[in-house]
């Protein structure tokens, strides 16, 4: 399993990045894949999910600011993070999804810092 996500870096408050997670190892047409993230001194936690048929759910700290989407031509997910805050600092991470439990394989997360 390799999951390899992208696009993090340096922004300012109230700016947007998007994310890239490629994933190979897993039957992605078929499995739900999550973003998930964890800032420094806390545990990770979900942030948005979406299944293979297109079904997303998020987290209520995303407040409509998330986007996540999938190609699964591409075995690729994103996340658009838009209105970035200072509380989105943290490493984002994607995982596959299933039962409410991420995959046992976390791959290199790609870190997201907002500063004021």
């Amino acid at each position: 399993v390799q999951l390899q996500a992208s696009g993090g870096g340096l922004v300012q408050a109230g700016e947007s990045l998007r994310l890239s997670c490629a994933a190979s190892g897993v039957n992605f047409n078929y499995e739900t894949m999550g973003w998930f993230r964890q800032a420094p001194g806390r545990q990770r936690e979900l942030v948005a999910t979406m299944s293979a048929g297109g079904l997303k759910n998020y987290r209520d700290f995303t407040m409509g600011r998330f986007i996540i989407s999938r190609d699964n031509a591409k075995s690729m997910v994103y996340l658009q993070l838009n209105s970035l805050t200072v509380g989105d600092t943290a490493v984002y991470y994607c995982n596959t999804y299933n039962a409410y439990q991420p995959g046992t394989y976390w791959g290199q997360g790609t870190q997201v810092t907002v500063s004021s």
